[in-house]
C-alpha cells in the first residue's frame, strides 16, 4: 500500500521520454524537475507554432516582389538608410515572384490568405478547446504539431510542385489555420496543471515569451531559406514543429496525476497559506475522480470570462496591427529625414517583440503582487494611449526617439496581451464557481483567445484600407481600441478595489485590537 507497492504500474504508464530521463538520472524525476519539463518543453512547442505562423509574412516579397506595399518584408540584420522610393526594392532571386501572386492584384491576394488563416484560426479556437477537455492534451497538441507541420510544408511544395492556383495556396493555409488552433488552449492548461495561483502570473509572464522567440526565429529561417527556393521558407519550420511534436509526445506530461503524482502530497512544496491553491489546476487524468468537461456555454458563465474575452478582441486587434503593418510601416516612414530600408524596417520591428517580452513579465508580477490581475491588464490598456501616440507624433525624430517609444509601446500593449491569454486564462479555467468539476482549462482559454483572434483579424484587415488614407488615422483607430479594452474591465477592476479595501480595513482593524488586547493582560 506503500509508494514501492504503486512504482511499478506508474513505470508502466510513464511516458518514454520521462523513462529515458530517469534511466540516465537513476532516480526518479522530482516535482520541480516535471515542472522545469513543462516550461522547456511547451515555450518550444508554441515558439515553433509562431515560426510556422510567420513565414508566410516573409515569403511575400518573394512571391510578390514587384510590389512595394506588402508589409512585412525582412532582410534580417541588414540596415541600409535608402531615400529614394525606387532603391528600396529588393531583387530577389526569384525574380518575377510567383503566380499567381505576381499580378497587379498579388497584395491583395496575399492579404486573404492572411485573413483566411487567421478566420479558421480563430472559429477553429472555439473548438479546439472544447475538444482538449475531453481528450489527453498531449496527444491533442502532438496531433495539432504535426498537421500544422505538414501543411505548412505542403504549402512550400507548390514550389516544386509548379502549383499556381490560389485555391490551393488558400486550402494550405486555412487547414494550417486549423491545426494552429490546436496549440494555445493545450499549452496554457498544460502550463495551469502544474502551476499553482500564486506566482502563476509571473512564471507566465516569462513563459510567454515563446511568442516573441517564434516570430524572431521564424522570420530568421524563412528569410536565411529564400535563397534556395521560397519552397523551403515553409518545409524547414514545419519539419522544426513536426520534430517538437514528437518531442512532446515524447516527453510532455499533461498533469501530475499522467506521471503518478497526487498534487495533494505536495502541499508541503509551498507556503501553508497556499495549500489552497495546489488543488485549482485540475485537469487530471486520474480515473479515480471522474470529472465531465465543461460546455461551451457554460465556460462563458464563468465570472470574468466574458469581459476578458472581449478585452483581448480589443487588445489582439492593437497587437496584430503591429505584428503584420509595423515593419511597412517603418519603412514608409521618414526617420530623422531618411528612410529605412524594407530589411531594416523589418529588423527593427522585432523591437516591438522585446518589449512586449518585458511588458508580460512585468504584468505577471505586478498582477501577482498586487493579487489583481483586471487592475494589471486595464493599467496597461490605459497606458498605451499616450504610448501609441506618442509613437505616431515623435518617431520620426530620431532613430533613437523610435526604438524607445517602439519598446515602451511594446510593453504595454503586449503586457495586458500575454497576462490575458496566460494566467487570466488559467485563473478563469480553475475559478471557484465550478466546484470539483473543473475541466474547463482548454475551454476557457480557447474562448478567450477565440475571441481575441477575431480582433486580430479584423485590426490588420481596417488597418489595410484605413492606411491608404492617413496612418494618423489607424493610430486612432488603435488609441480607440486601447480605450475599450480598457473599459470594458471596469466592472471587475471595481470589483478588485473593493475586495482590496475590505481586506485593508479588516487588517487594520486587526491590527487595532492587538494592542488592547495586551494592555489587559
Amino acid at each position: 500500500m506503500g509508494p514501492l507497492s504503486e512504482l511499478v504500474p506508474e513505470n508502466q504508464n510513464k511516458l518514454y521520454g520521462i523513462q529515458f530521463l530517469e534511466c540516465v538520472k537513476k532516480s526518479r524525476l522530482s516535482y520541480r524537475t516535471y515542472q522545469a519539463i513543462v516550461l522547456i518543453v511547451t515555450f518550444l512547442a508554441y515558439a515553433s507554432y509562431h515560426a510556422a505562423r510567420k513565414t508566410t509574412s516573409i515569403v511575400k516579397s518573394a512571391l510578390d516582389p514587384q510590389s512595394t506595399e506588402v508589409g512585412l518584408k525582412f532582410i534580417p540584420w541588414r540596415i541600409t538608410y535608402l531615400s529614394e522610393p525606387e532603391e528600396r526594392r529588393f531583387s530577389w532571386a526569384l525574380g518575377d515572384g510567383w503566380a499567381p501572386f505576381s499580378g497587379s492584384d498579388g497584395t491583395a491576394l496575399l492579404g486573404e490568405l492572411d485573413l483566411a488563416f487567421l478566420c479558421i484560426y480563430a472559429t477553429g479556437m472555439y473548438f479546439a478547446g472544447h475538444i482538449g477537455d475531453r481528450m489527453n492534451l498531449r496527444i491533442f497538441l502532438t496531433i495539432g504539431m504535426i498537421g500544422t507541420g505538414l501543411f505548412t510544408s505542403l504549402f512550400g511544395v507548390g514550389y516544386w510542385a509548379s502549383v499556381h492556383n490560389l485555391y490551393y495556396f488558400l486550402i494550405m493555409q486555412m487547414v494550417a489555420g486549423l491545426f494552429q488552433s490546436t496549440g494555445w488552449p493545450s499549452v496554457v492548461a498544460v502550463v495551469g496543471n502544474w502551476f499553482g495561483k500564486r506566482k502563476r502570473g509571473l512564471i507566465m509572464g516569462i513563459w510567454n515569451a515563446h511568442t516573441s522567440v517564434g516570430n524572431i526565429s521564424g522570420s530568421l529561417i524563412a528569410a536565411a531559406m529564400l535563397s534556395y527556393g521560397w519552397g523551403w521558407s515553409f518545409v524547414v519550420p514545419g519539419f522544426l514543429i513536426a520534430f517538437i511534436g514528437l518531442v512532446v509526445f515524447l516527453f510532455l506530461p499533461d498533469s501530475p496525476e499522467s506521471v503518478g503524482i497526487d498534487r495533494d502530497e505536495h502541499e508541503f512544496h509551498s507556503p501553508r497559506k497556499t495549500g489552497e491553491e495546489v488543488r485549482m489546476p485540475l485537469l487530471g487524468s486520474n480515473s479515480e475522480v471522474k470529472e465531465t468537461a465543461v460546455g461551451f456555454i457554460q465556460a462563458w458563465k464563468i465570472p470574468g470570462v466574458a469581459p476578458f474575452a472581449l478585452c483581448l478582441f480589443f487588445t489582439k486587434l492593437v497587437a496584430y496591427t503591429f505584428l503584420y503593418w509595423l515593419p511597412f510601416y517603418i519603412s514608409h516612414t521618414a526617420i530623422d529625414g531618411k528612410y529605412l530600408s524594407s530589411g531594416a524596417a523589418g529588423n527593427l520591428s522585432t523591437l516591438f517583440d522585446v518589449g512586449g517580452v518585458i511588458g508580460g513579465i512585468l504584468a505577471g508580477h505586478m498582477s501577482d503582487r498586487l493579487d489583481a490581475r483586471a487592475i494589471t491588464a486595464a493599467s496597461f490598456m490605459y497606458c498605451a494611449i499616450p504610448a501609441l501616440f506618442l509613437y505616431r507624433s515623435y518617431g520620426h525624430i530620431s532613430l533613437a526617439v523610435n526604438i524607445a517609444l517602439m519598446l515602451i509601446t511594446g510593453m504595454f500593449v503586449n503586457g495586458p496581451y500575454a497576462l490575458i491569454t496566460t494566467a487570466v486564462s488559467a485563473d478563469l479555467g480553475t475559478h471557484s464557481s465550478l466546484k470539483e468539476n473543473s475541466r474547463a482549462l482548454a475551454t476557457v482559454t480557447a474562448i478567450i483567445d477565440g475571441t481575441g483572434s477575431v480582433g486580430a483579424a479584423i485590426g490588420p484587415l481596417l488597418t489595410g484600407y484605413i492606411s491608404a488614407f492617413s496612418w494618423s488615422a489607424v493610430f486612432t483607430m488603435l488609441m480607440g481600441a486601447a480605450l475599450i479594452a480598457g473599459l470594458l474591465l471596469t466592472r471587475l477592476v471595481i470589483a478588485e478595489l473593493v475586495a482590496k479595501m475590505a481586506e485593508s480595513r479588516s487588517q487594520t482593524s486587526a491590527a487595532s485590537t492587538t494592542p488592547a488586547v495586551q494592555i489587559d493582560v
